[in-house]
């Protein structure tokens, strides 16, 4: 159920056929139970306190899984960003080529201060723009869930107060839209992002992306090639079953992904592995001194992406039980040099230990250099159509 939620959302969970399972799990998701964090944020998902019922099988809704045909436009002067935990990128593109693209490191996690953000975009924004004859669209990518523009629950701004929050972030890409004159402006989830970049470079659907960076970002792209309206936070969902899993900083829960295909899954195996850091060290470094002794063909470095290889290549077997899955991108920090190449092998290696079929039929492969420069920029691009009367051919 932890991982559905993840994957799908919702903000009412409805139970047939086991009554008496019920109340155990009603437990889990009360304020203080196991679960509470997951029903505190899906409560602010959805905008509605989050529940669980007991149905008869009759009772229970049809599946609804709507699509969306966002992306695939590269018409026009278009800016496209995406924003991380560490950095943010934009880049200017005309007719669906790039002229443009910078990234810029930036700490926004634990900024209490939304100027800092806003400013930070706006910054970011301008600089593009910088380089366009005129600007028709924006789209961007961001961690977190974003309806309709706007910000529902986003890690990028965990530091903000609820009051400033309400007040100054929920609506920043509303705001943002109207200093652009109301052009069309479309933000989603950056894993959704890295799965539409990944379709238009294959021109296939059935795919999962998933960006091993700050976190955990994936996204999911359907056999037609389009995005779903799901979560996919596949960070918050399960791949580690066992008792005493490692814990996630911020839900309180064992054996979240993100604790394995993330820079803090680097940080964590890298302390296993006999590697000492001060405590202050941030997690994008401790990647960038692993990766260091990758290149000095240090076995203990080696050791740790092979770690996280066969890990992934057991959690994308535990992911064909929920997609339709053809295709496989990875990208991100973590993926970077030798790293990615050993991800990859060793996922594949325990795929076919234990999963045959699922090897044979699966596509797991990290972006060309093109699509690493500039593919999520373009995809973010893409995202809003340009209305003909605009007057563009």
């Amino acid at each position: 159920m932890k991982f559905l939620l993840w994957q799908k959302g919702g903000s009412c969970v409805q139970i047939a056929g086991c009554d008496e399972l019920v109340p155990d799990i009603k437990a889990a998701y009360a304020p203080g139970g196991a679960r509470a964090f997951d029903a505190d944020i899906f409560g602010r998902f959805f905008s509605e306190p989050f529940r669980i019922e007991a149905r008869t099988a009759e009772d229970l809704p049809p599946p609804h899984s709507p699509v969306s045909k966002l992306g695939g436009h590269l018409d026009g002067c278009r800016i496209g960003f995406d924003l991380g935990g560490s950095d943010r990128k934009c880049a200017a593109v005309i007719d669906g080529e790039v002229v443009f693209s910078e990234e810029i490191p930036w700490s926004p996690y634990f900024e209490q201060d939304p100027a800092y953000h806003r400013e930070g975009i706006r910054d970011s924004l301008k600089r593009a723009a910088a380089h366009l004859p005129r600007v028709d669209a924006i789209g961007g990518s961001a961690a977190g869930v974003y309806v309709n523009n706007e910000v529902r629950v986003a890690s990028l701004f965990r530091g903000v107060a609820p009051g400033d929050f309400e007040q100054h972030v929920r609506g920043i890409f509303l705001d943002l839209r109207r200093e652009w004159n109301d052009i069309p402006f479309e933000v989603i989830n950056d894993g959704e992002v890295t799965a539409l970049a990944g379709s238009m470079s294959l021109h296939d659907g059935a795919l999962l992306g998933i960006s091993m960076g700050t976190s955990e970002a994936a996204g999911y792209c359907d056999s037609n090639g389009n995005i779903t309206s799901w979560l996919n936070e596949l960070a918050f969902a399960p791949v580690d079953y066992r008792e005493n899993g490692p814990v996630d900083e911020w839900s309180g829960d064992e054996g979240c992904g993100v604790q394995f295909f993330s820079q803090q899954g680097i940080a964590r195996l890298a302390q296993a592995a006999g590697y000492s850091f001060p405590d202050d060290t941030p997690a994008a470094e401790r990647l960038v001194a692993v990766q260091d002794a990758m290149k000095r063909e240090d076995p203990k470095a080696r050791a740790i992406f092979e770690t996280v290889g066969t890990c992934f290549g057991y959690a994308l077997a535990h992911y064909a039980d929920f997609y339709e899955l053809r295709h496989v991108l990875i990208l991100g920090r973590v993926t970077s040099g030798a790293g990615g190449d050993i991800i990859i092998h060793k996922a594949r290696e325990a795929l076919k230990a234990d999963f045959p079929e699922l090897e044979e039929t699966l596509s797991i492969s990290m972006p060309d250099e093109k699509m690493k420069r500039h593919g999520q920029a373009v995809a973010a691009a893409s995202l809003p159509a340009i209305p003909k009367a605009r007057g563009l051919s």
